[in-house]
């Protein structure tokens, strides 16, 4: 079984781990690291210690949905309604000018976060937090990460999700892996 490492805990990592479990069930590891505390990256939510009813969405308030991706992922917004992570937007934002006629606005009333904690439990993979990558290293035909904060780990394949200024950063041979590498492999 193939290991694959994602790099981010945000709604891309999410839904990568997400898509890969649904489209190639039981060929993969997935792990996921993220250099934060929780879960969200730039749809982010924070918690009053002294209230939990209370919360900010960092980031990302609201979901638009055009006609057209409407349509073409359906079978998402359908699931993330029924289980009432996402709710449709009965008030209009002051001052938002709609471009394209019929867009829907969601929100996730248990915080925009939720979106990205619903797709990781369902991808079954392994979620690590505290997770800083700093070095991508070839050996042996496969990758080593290196952390911050825990031992480095070997990965048949690497999906990087976070910023560009953030992968800029990592070192190691990174700069010597090319993009068809690290995802080339048939799983």
């Amino acid at each position: 079984m193939a290991r694959v490492l994602i790099v981010g805990a945000g709604v891309t990592g999410s839904l990568s781990a997400f898509l890969f479990r649904r489209e190639l069930p039981n060929k993969l590891q997935i792990v996921v690291w993220d250099k934060a505390r929780g879960a969200g990256g730039r749809m982010n939510t924070s918690r009053s210690p002294h209230d939990p009813n209370c919360m900010a969405d960092l980031g990302a308030q609201y979901i638009s949905v055009t006609p057209h991706y409407a349509e073409k992922h359906q079978s998402f917004y359908e699931e993330l309604l029924s289980r009432d992570i996402l709710k449709p937007m009965l008030i209009s934002v002051e001052g938002m000018i709609q471009k394209e006629k019929g867009i829907c606005n969601f929100v996730a009333p248990q915080g925009i976060s939720s979106l990205v904690k619903h797709y990781l439990a369902d991808s079954g993979a392994d979620v690590f937090y505290n997770h800083h990558v700093t070095h991508i290293n070839l050996k042996e035909g496969k990758l080593e990460v290196c952390s911050m904060s825990a031992p480095s780990e070997v990965f048949d394949a690497v999906v990087l999700t976070m910023p560009v200024p953030q992968i800029l950063q990592l070192q190691g041979h990174i700069e010597n892996c090319e993009y068809h590498y690290l995802l080339r492999k048939s799983f």
